[in-house]
């Protein structure tokens, strides 16, 4: 059984208009109206929908996924906001740059700034999930004046994931999955198919293998290899779990997890707040598993429009 913490749970008004869908539960008019465009950092071009005005909002996808997951929250936040999704680099429409080390975290914090400055701003509000989130946090530390707030889906901030493959032996069954993807020749074993299993609806899971079609199985897996924590001699983690071996996140932080999350276990959250000078709101999402966004995504979009409008 989880540990449970004594945190508490902040509830966001849900009286946002729910994202429009047919209801057939086809993608609909959603793919006409998004604008796509294309940033480059250092040779690498990185693919960007658009969709709506008003302060930027960039979000970015983890695996295996690209910038169509955010679809809700897109059309949920559009009215106020010019909300970008990216394909990460190695996936969809983005170039897909060969080696390891071109996945490194360096690279995939460079590919976010880039985006954001092509679109002539200095700063944006992120909005991350699993890779992406793990990016978002990083660029937050590492390049705070690109971050305007910071929105977090599932993954824990370093230190506390850190500490949790340290100390949590249901953290370290539950990344078994990371260490095999570690494993030379692993992506051999990849398929669309496969990748596009967990997406429900039979419309979105053909966009999906479509766009997994036009990825590189090498390059999603080469995250894993890049930047995924390796284990030590005595069984834990190489990722230090103090707050001193990481530069505080200063601005808001609104991080979301599910409950039935059986990848990333939900006490990572705990201390967080350890690692962020300003404000963190904490919503725990019982139904919800890893990916939360299409689990409930119309509360996952009225929560962080709620949060962001205010």
């Amino acid at each position: 059984m989880p540990r449970l913490l004594p945190w508490i749970v902040f509830t966001a008004a849900l009286a946002l208009a729910p994202p429009r869908a047919r209801a057939d539960g086809t993608p609909g008019a959603l793919l006409d109206r998004i604008e796509h465009g294309y940033a480059e950092h250092d040779g690498v071009k990185i693919h960007f929908a658009s969709l709506g005005e008003g302060p930027l909002v960039v979000m970015v996808h983890g695996f295996p996924d690209y910038w169509y997951t955010w679809r809700h929250q897109m059309e949920a936040l559009a009215s106020d906001f010019r909300v970008v999704a990216m394909d990460q680099r190695g996936y969809n429409l983005s170039d897909k740059p060969k080696g390891v080390a071109s996945y490194s975290m360096t690279h995939l914090v460079g590919d976010v700034v880039a985006v954001i400055h092509h679109l002539g701003e200095d700063k944006a509000i992120l909005v991350g999930h699993d890779w992406g989130a793990a990016v978002c946090w990083q660029v937050a530390m590492n390049v705070p004046d690109a971050v305007e707030r910071l929105v977090i889906l599932s993954v824990p901030h370093p230190a506390g994931f850190g500490r949790e493959l340290t100390t949590n032996e249901e953290q370290r069954s539950n990344s078994d999955y990371a260490r095999k993807f570690q494993e030379e020749g692993a992506h051999e074993a990849l398929t669309a198919q496969g990748l596009a299993s967990w997406v429900r609806n039979p419309a979105d899971r053909r966009l999906y293998v479509e766009a997994f079609e036009r990825s590189d199985f090498e390059a999603m897996l080469a995250y894993y290899k890049a930047n995924y924590p390796r284990t030590g001699a005595g069984g834990g983690s190489t990722v230090a779990p103090t707050p001193g071996a990481w530069p505080r996140v200063k601005v808001p932080v609104l991080v979301l997890h599910g409950f039935q999350d059986k990848a990333l276990h939900v006490d990572g959250h705990a201390g967080v707040w350890d690692w962020v000078e300003d404000d963190v709101t904490l919503v725990i999402l019982r139904k919800s598993g890893h990916f939360l966004q299409h689990d409930e995504s119309e509360k996952v979009s009225a929560v962080i429009g709620d949060w962001l409008r205010r």
